[in-house]
């Protein structure tokens, strides 16, 4: 009877999955089945499984209930995340809980429930749990989540070590030549994808300052199209469905993963064996050691250098886009970011020097802003091994908890007319200096990201060249949507017009 049940529960999904594919492909057939193949295992573990034990007395988040089995929410969230759960946070408040693909979701929205989070311990609320099915096809075994905590932390220490102010100095001046350099194919005037070039400047930028110049030398096409297919792994799908299945992006994250280490290695041979010592995030992690005196092996530099370049590529790409097209809505603000310029550098604007880009106060609000309305990362993760109690809740072990940095970075209880990008904000120290959580757009705490101020340095020196370059303009006022079908929040349609700046 029980079996019955369950079969009929299933059916109901695979019919819920039919209606949403069009068409017969192999693809198309392949995900039903494996849907329909999840709906039962999902139904089945709900019906003889055993469930988390709460303390006596605690009381579960607010449950979002859904009619459909196993899939639950995912498709009104896929389709509109931050709509869900700024909705979601008026009717329940700042902690609450659904499903989604079978798994339970609870997410801390606002300052004092996401306090949880950032100060939690990894044995508690534990991040490999989450992350490691997502980043070690990308990185590769033996770095990031695919090691124990304290080893990532380890890591971690060794990337920050070679992101050091001696080496910031170095970087500006080689931003700016990789950036004039590439934009001299845009001519006097013309209409560009932004983001698309964005990333690729950024790839450029990122590998001559972090990989060493036996790395930056060989990209070509071919290796960008690499890059590209490895960032395919970061996706909706491969978060929510086993690495297993065969899906095309799957493969190509798969082939360019080995391919790209090879490269790396071959990189890696090459600066062992030579006798110039390059002061670069290659030459750090080549002398870098573990606690217990051991040396990085060729995989754990290569898995290193791959995950910091992917993970800071998209926080610099997709924020230096969407800055483009704030600066490009209001001319006035465009044209002050030019002036300080002027003032900062000097009138006959020479190359730019790293003290330099400190004192552009102006462009500095202008990214934070960015960074507010627009963070590259919505969604924060963790598992729950542990019961956690946040807000009079308890949230059960086995829940992955959430926080939206792009929810709370423009809730109306934290933000003054939170939706408007007003740089100015920021000319107080701290806007939300009651609200620590309230701005985390490179997360917190011992969650923070070691890559934050190279991004900052990386995304000035870009844009401080480019706004000596070129003026920048909407193409019939359109100004971006939000692509919610990516991982990596992305601007629609980021075509941008711009004109060689008058001398």
């Amino acid at each position: 009877m029980a079996w019955l049940a369950l079969q009929q529960a299933g059916e109901s999904v695979l019919g819920q999955v039919m209606e949403q594919v069009k068409g017969g492909s192999l693809l198309s057939l392949l995900l039903i089945s494996c849907t329909f193949t999840l709906s039962l295992v999902y139904l089945l573990r709900l019906a003889v499984g055993p469930r988390a034990q709460l303390p006596a007395g605690a009381k579960n988040p607010p449950y979002i209930f859904s009619p459909i089995p196993f899939l639950g929410h995912a498709v009104a969230f896929g389709k509109s995340p931050i709509e869900f759960l700024e909705n979601a946070y008026e009717k329940y408040g700042p902690v609450f809980s659904f499903t989604m693909v079978g798994k339970k979701f609870t997410y801390l929205l606002g300052s004092d429930a996401a306090a949880l989070l950032f100060n939690s311990k990894n044995e508690d609320l534990n991040a490999e749990d989450v992350y490691q099915h997502l980043t070690t096809p990308v990185f590769g075994k033996g770095v990031a989540y695919d090691v124990p905590n304290p080893v990532f932390l380890e890591q971690k220490k060794m990337l920050k070590s070679g992101l050091n102010i001696a080496q910031f100095r170095e970087h500006v001046s080689i931003i700016e030549k990789e950036t004039k350099e590439y934009f001299e194919s845009w001519g006097e005037s013309g209409e560009k994808n932004l983001f698309e070039a964005l990333s690729e400047l950024i790839i450029l930028t990122a590998s001559h300052c972090l990989h060493g110049i036996e790395i930056r030398s060989q990209l070509n096409r071919k290796v960008a199209q690499l890059y590209a297919d490895l960032d395919g792994g970061f996706s909706h799908a491969a978060w929510l469905l086993p690495s297993w299945l065969p899906l095309p992006s799957f493969r190509r994250r798969d082939r360019a993963h080995q391919e790209m280490k090879n490269l790396f290695c071959k990189a890696i041979q090459k600066r062992r064996q030579s006798e110039n010592k390059t002061d670069d995030m290659l030459q750090t992690l080549l002398e870098s050691t573990y606690k217990n005196g051991c040396f990085l092996t060729d995989d754990e530099i290569a898995g290193l250098l791959i995950g910091l370049l992917l993970a800071g590529q998209h926080t610099s790409s997709t924020t230096s886009a969407w800055l483009g097209f704030f600066l490009a809505q209001d001319k006035a603000l465009q044209e002050n970011c030019y002036l300080e310029q002027r003032a900062v550098c000097g009138e006959d604007l020479p190359p730019l020097t790293y003290d330099q880009l400190k004192d552009l106060n102006l462009l500095d609000r202008c990214i934070r802003e960015t960074l507010r309305l627009r963070p590259p990362i919505m969604t924060i993760m963790r598992m729950a091994r542990t019961p956690q109690t946040v807000a009079g809740y308890t949230i059960p072990p086995g829940h992955q908890v959430c926080v939206s940095p792009t929810v709370n970075q423009r809730l109306k209880d934290s933000w003054s007319k939170p939706l408007d990008f007003n740089p100015d904000r920021y000319l107080t120290d701290n806007p939300t200096s009651a609200e620590k959580f309230a701005y985390v757009p490179f997360g917190a705490g011992r969650h923070r990201c070691v890559g934050e101020n190279f991004a900052y340095i990386q995304i000035k020196t870009i844009w401080s060249t480019m706004l000596r370059l070129y003026e920048f303009d909407l193409i019939d006022g359109y100004f971006p949507s939000v692509n919610y079908t990516t991982m990596i929040h992305t601007p629609e349609r980021p075509i941008i017009r711009y004109k060689r700046r008058s001398k």
